[in-house]
């Protein structure tokens, strides 16, 4: 782009006409920064949401996780055959296996008598769950008979679970219409899916689900060697095992959760299209600033058409207006976003985080808008004739 020039000084045109007019720029930057904080929001709610889905998932020690193709998501899950998850145990790269039955069971509040599901993890209490190393010394009590370690970050709604039980208070509950008790805590989270989770053993989820067959799991977590692809071995596993398993790499089965939330709801459509939303807005009122500007400057634009300066020249005069619109409105829409973020983080306890992609996405869209709009504007320049205005 050219820039106008006096003499060998250069003038600011493009700045100068923005600020010409300090309120219509306030206007302008308030209508771009709403729309990106609408943007980082609706974009952020809706990765928050698919992150918070695989809470659970992103903890668990595992390599590969065998699974039966019936299952649809974590809030459906199919039963299968456990020798599955004992004959994978053939392959030489395979080191160990972890069963796992996952369901969603009726917890009662202690405190109101209110109740709601809960996921429950029944595993053995030897075997390796989670990264965490913590919680093999933690898993130890439910070797006792209906013992359970309740998710310190669970909802308010299970009741104050955490805080009896660092009280001191022996703190039973009702689940599944049996009664359990709580011998320790864990830091899980909750995810989209599941507002609460509990661990116990298997033996103690056979008795609170007597219909669960004694030798079926939903889970099956395989640990590798070291030197192992998990992407070769998976491959594998899946020709020397039958049909009625599915494997997946870890990431592999966070992807799929991720994807049922995105194409069997209607979560991802709804927070894109609000996005969306902000930018038609953001676009609408910058486009209505910088036309305007064009039209009050006409005159100005047709005598310096009428002095030699190409339209072109005067097209960069525009563009350049439209990005400093993008920067300046950009600025405080990111810095709102931080403060909204961390605000929904302590409130509702989304994983929802500002990222690189995001505001790089976020930015492109602002300076689309911007600039698209100042295309839009540039068509008033077209009839700055200086014989007609004149």
């Amino acid at each position: 782009m050219r820039t106008i020039f006096f003499g060998k000084r250069r003038i600011p045109l493009a700045w100068l006409l923005l600020t010409r007019q300090p309120f219509r720029l306030l206007v302008a930057l308030a209508g771009i920064c709403f729309a990106g904080i609408l943007m980082f929001m609706q974009l952020g709610f809706r990765e928050g949401l698919f992150d918070a889905s695989v809470t659970v998932h992103r903890l668990f020690d595992a390599d590969l996780v065998m699974m039966s193709p019936r299952s649809m998501s974590s809030i459906s899950m199919s039963g299968f055959p456990q020798r599955r998850l004992v004959q994978a145990m053939a392959h030489k790269d395979v080191q160990g296996i972890t069963p796992v039955n996952w369901n969603f069971l009726l917890w009662r509040n202690p405190q109101t008598l209110s109740t709601r599901s809960i996921l429950v993890l029944g595993f053995e209490p030897d075997d390796f769950l989670f990264k965490d190393q913590k919680l093999t010394s933690k898993a130890q009590v439910l070797k006792s008979f209906k013992r359970v370690l309740f998710d310190e970050r669970s909802r308010s709604e299970f009741g104050p679970i955490a805080n009896w039980f660092s009280q001191g208070r022996v703190v039973e509950a009702e689940l599944a219409g049996k009664r359990v008790r709580v011998e320790g805590l864990v830091s899980l989270g909750p995810s989209f899916g599941a507002d609460g989770n509990l661990l116990t053993s298997r033996e103690t989820f056979l008795e609170l689900l007597p219909s669960t067959p004694p030798g079926s799991i939903e889970i099956g977590l395989i640990r590798l060697g070291l030197d192992a692809n998990p992407e070769k071995v998976a491959a594998s596993l899946r020709k020397s095992l039958p049909k009625d398993v599915r494997i997946l790499t870890r990431q592999g089965f966070i992807d799929f959760e991720k994807n049922y939330w995105k194409s069997s709801t209607s979560i991802g459509f709804i927070f894109s299209l609000g996005a969306a939303m902000g930018f038609v807005v953001g676009s609408v009122i910058v486009y209505q600033i910088l036309y305007s500007d064009v039209s009050d400057h006409l005159p100005e634009y047709a005598t310096l058409m009428a002095m030699g300066y190409k339209l072109k020249t005067l097209f960069g005069v525009v563009a350049r207006e439209g990005i400093f619109l993008a920067i300046m409105g950009f600025v405080p829409a990111y810095a709102a976003g931080e403060g909204l973020y961390a605000l929904v983080r302590s409130s509702t306890n989304l994983p929802v985080a500002m990222d690189l992609g995001r505001t790089l996405f976020v930015f492109t869209l602002i300076l689309v808008m911007c600039m698209g709009s100042a295309l839009l504007a540039m068509r008033r320049l077209i009839d700055a004739d200086p014989a007609e205005i004149f």
